[in-house]
């Protein structure tokens, strides 16, 4: 039995957003090896038929001695599994997972979900991270991109000349996130989903929620994610104090505030791949406001299934949020439709697992063209 081996850093992204590649292997009857850190969700990879390797891994931090020993564990699962491919995801894996593969002369197909804020700015880790893909990528079988622009950094830093595809994100599985009914608008609702922290533009969201709310008090602003930088708890905590935002925390499953929502804000300026929670929030039928941003921009069409801002501009993003307000329900609803139907074209997920399937059977001589 032909194996593969993916790695990743959270329970929850590995089971929502890579369950279908890891069922259409399964399905074609790969023994599929998951390597992450425990979480609930892994029950459910088990249920599939996963085989689970339990490897605790710090996503944020840069300890070298942390780094070194999850390198070392890497080495040792994969020397041991002897897997026909490795599939990775996110920064670290990508890196260590990419520096075993390549040394150990396993096919190597790393995902790059986007560069991350330490990658994206020039600095001296920018550079040594830089040398590190370099290392890393080297020989790797085929490098998924989510975004263009993404795909241009790697190249303009001659990080590698491995062989490379865009894919639309993650896709979205367009039955999990069917379009739902859209609500009447005697209030408007809004969501902001993310974790919390600046660069996701949480600080622009929470200033246009409170003059909003000032001035449009028919209006209502809700706050999803855990707090990736703590600062913010006691902020927002203290903003659902006064009603100008609701906070609900960390949420296992986001479709039940889509159907109480007719808008979803997502101001990131962060080193997106490409957004899951629009993607999941345009498939459901609801318009989106986003900025600028490579794996943002790509998914809406301005004035269409929603509207563009400058990132970093509370004064941009009160302005758009305000032009929605004065569109009638039925523009809302259409926009929402839009949104769907432009997903279902250009995002769905079945789109991203076919690609998957494609690449790593060349590499194991199953393709029969």
């Amino acid at each position: 039995m032909k194996k593969v081996v993916i790695l990743s850093n959270h329970h929850a992204y590995t089971y929502n957003f890579r369950k279908e590649i890891i069922q259409r292997l399964i399905d074609e009857h790969y023994k599929v090896y998951v390597v992450l850190p425990y979480g609930e969700k892994v029950e459910l990879l088990k249920e599939m038929g996963c085989e689970f390797i339990d490897l605790p891994l710090d996503r944020r931090g840069m300890n070298p001695i942390t780094d070194l020993k999850l390198l070392l564990n890497y080495h040792k699962i994969i020397r041991r599994i002897k897997p026909d491919a490795v599939l990775s995801y996110t920064v670290k894996p990508n890196i260590y997972g990419g520096i075993v593969c390549r040394f150990l002369n396993v096919p190597f197909f790393p995902n790059v979900t986007g560069l991350g804020s330490a990658v994206e700015n020039e600095s001296v880790i920018q550079k040594v991270l830089v040398q590190m893909y370099k290392v890393a990528y080297k020989k790797a079988s085929c490098i998924f991109f989510q975004n263009e622009e993404n795909k241009q950094f790697f190249y303009e830093k001659k990080l590698s000349r491995s062989r490379s595809r865009i894919i639309p994100g993650s896709g979205v599985n367009m039955n999990e996130f069917s379009l739902l009914p859209y609500p009447s608008d005697e209030t408007i609702e809004f969501m902001f989903i993310s974790r919390i922290m600046k660069e996701k533009g949480i600080d622009q969201y929470l200033e246009a929620a409170d003059f909003i709310r000032g001035k449009y008090p028919n209006t209502k602003f809700h706050v999803l994610g855990f707090c990736e930088e703590v600062e913010y708890e006691y902020k927002l905590k203290n903003l659902h104090d006064k009603g100008i935002i609701l906070y609900h925390g960390m949420q296992s499953d986001v479709r039940k505030f889509h159907t109480i929502s007719h808008c979803t804000i997502h101001p990131t300026y962060y080193p997106e791949g490409m957004s899951n929670v629009l993607l999941e929030s345009a498939a459901s039928g609801r318009p989106i406001i986003t900025t600028n941003r490579s794996g943002c921009k790509e998914i809406v069409d301005d004035g269409v299934n929603g509207f563009i801002v400058k990132q970093g501009s509370s004064k941009d993003l009160i302005e758009k949020i305000e032009m929605f307000l004065k569109l009638d329900i039925e523009t809302k609803q259409e926009m929402g439709l839009s949104g769907r139907k432009k997903v279902g074209k250009e995002f769905d997920r079945n789109i991203v697992v076919d690609v998957y399937t494609e690449e790593v059977k060349k590499v194991m001589g199953e393709n029969n063209d």
